[in-house]
C-alpha cells in the first residue's frame, strides 16, 4: 500500500483516455507526477500526453496487472469503469479513488436516488421497472409525463425518453432495450445548477462556487459561474455537497447537478464521481482547477482553494465548431481548450472556450 501524501515523482493511473484523463493528466504532471492511461484506443487524447499509455479493455486482467505494476493510486475519468476492474485492482493492493461504493451508486440510477434521499439530499420521486408491463403500472401510479432512463449508462441524453401517456410506457421501455428502467416525476425547476466538490484523504472538503448550465439536444451548451445565487440557496448547495461527500467516504471531486424549484428548494438530479464539464470553468476562473485539485485528493495532497478570481462563461465546442479555433485564439478574454480528438462527429464535444469576465 501506498504512504500518502505521494511524493512527486509518482504515478497516477487513469482509467480512460478520452478528455477528462487528458486534463487530469495535464494537471498531474504540474505537479510532477507522471500518469499511466489505460484506454482502449491507441490513439487517445489522454494517452497522448500521458508517461505510459496501456492499450488493453478496461476489465483486462493483463492490462490491469501492468497498470497496477505502474501506479501508487488509480482513479478514473468516467463513471461506466466496470466493477471488475475496479475489483481487480484492489486485489492487486492498488489504492482506487474514489472507491467502490461512489461507483456502484453512480452506475445505478436508482440505487443513486436512494443514497441521496438516505443522505437528505432530496430529489424527484421515482419509481423503478424491470418490464414493459411494470413501466405501464408505474407510470399510471406517478401519473404522467414522466422521464423513464436506463437504470445503467446513458449520457448526454442518450438512454431516456420522456413518457406522456402511461400506454406509451411499454413502446418506451422497448426502445430503451428492454433493459430494467427508472421512471422519474417531472421537476418544474427555474435553471439547472451544479457544484464541484471536493473530499481529501484526511477528511477535508473544498467546494467551488455554483455554477448556471444550459442544456441543447441533452447536451451542456454552456457554463455560466460563480452563478448569480443568494447566500441562503449556496449554503443550501454546500450542505448538500458535504452530506454526499461524507455519506460516500468519498476521495477526489465530484460534480452535482441541481434543479433549482420556484420555492427556492434544491433538488439533486445526479452525481458524477469525477470531473465534470460544468466545472471546466473552474481552469480560468479558479485559484485552484478542479482537475488539479483531483489530483490533489487522491495523491493525499491538501486541497488548494476555490475561490474564483474571474466569472467565466464555459462554452463547449461541439463537432466542427472547434475548426474556429484562429478566430477564438485572438480573442484576448478567450481561453482555448482543445481535446485533440481526430475525428469531429456531429455532437462530439471537441473543446472548450472559457470567456473571462471581471467578478
Amino acid at each position: 500500500m501506498p504512504q500518502f501524501p505521494l511524493p512527486p515523482g509518482s504515478t497516477l493511473g487513469i482509467l480512460g483516455g478520452g478528455q477528462l484523463g487528458r486534463m487530469l493528466a495535464l494537471a498531474a504532471a504540474r505537479l510532477g507526477f507522471d500518469v499511466a492511461v489505460l484506454e482502449r484506443d491507441a490513439d487517445s487524447p489522454a494517452g497522448r500526453v500521458a508517461a505510459h499509455c496501456i492499450v488493453g479493455a478496461y476489465a483486462d486482467p493483463a492490462a490491469l496487472a501492468q497498470l497496477a505494476a505502474l501506479a501508487n493510486v488509480v482513479t478514473y475519468e468516467f463513471e461506466n469503469v466496470p466493477a471488475e476492474a475496479v475489483l481487480t485492482l484492489q486485489s492487486l493492493g492498488v489504492v482506487v479513488a474514489p472507491g467502490p461504493e461512489a461507483l456502484a451508486v453512480a452506475q445505478d440510477r436508482v440505487a443513486e436516488k436512494q443514497f441521496l434521499n438516505a443522505s437528505g439530499a432530496p430529489t424527484v420521486a421515482f419509481a423503478s421497472a424491470a418490464s414493459a408491463e411494470q413501466a405501464v403500472a408505474v407510470a399510471a401510479e406517478m401519473g404522467p409525463p414522466v422521464l423513464m432512463k436506463t437504470r445503467r449508462e446513458g449520457y448526454d441524453g442518450k438512454g431516456q425518453r420522456w413518457v406522456e401517456h402511461a400506454p406509451d410506457a411499454a413502446a418506451a421501455f422497448k426502445a430503451l432495450g428492454g433493459v430494467p428502467v427508472i421512471l422519474e416525476a417531472p421537476a418544474d425547476f427555474v435553471r439547472e445548477l451544479s457544484i464541484i466538490a471536493a473530499r481529501g484523504r484526511d477528511g477535508a472538503t473544498a467546494i467551488y462556487p455554483l455554477a448556471e448550465n444550459h442544456h441543447e439536444g441533452g447536451i451542456l451548451r454552456r457554463s455560466l459561474a460563480p452563478a448569480t445565487v443568494s447566500p441562503a440557496l449556496a449554503d443550501q448547495a454546500e450542505r448538500i455537497a458535504a452530506r454526499i461527500l461524507q455519506g460516500l467516504d468519498y476521495v477526489g471531486v465530484v460534480g452535482i447537478e441541481l434543479f433549482e424549484m420556484r420555492d427556492g428548494r434544491l433538488l439533486v438530479n445526479e452525481i458524477a464521481p469525477r470531473v465534470h464539464n460544468t466545472g471546466h470553468w473552474t481552469q480560468d476562473g479558479c485559484e485552484v482547477d478542479q482537475f488539479e485539485q483531483h489530483i490533489r485528493a487522491v495523491a493525499g495532497w491538501p486541497l488548494g482553494p476555490t475561490a474564483a478570481h474571474h466569472r467565466v462563461e464555459m462554452l463547449n465546442l461541439l463537432g466542427d465548431e472547434a475548426d474556429a479555433w484562429p478566430r477564438l485564439a485572438h480573442e484576448p478574454e478567450t481561453r482555448l481548450h482543445l481535446y485533440g480528438k481526430r475525428d469531429a462527429k456531429p455532437g462530439r464535444k471537441m473543446g472548450h472556450v472559457n470567456k473571462l469576465k471581471p467578478l
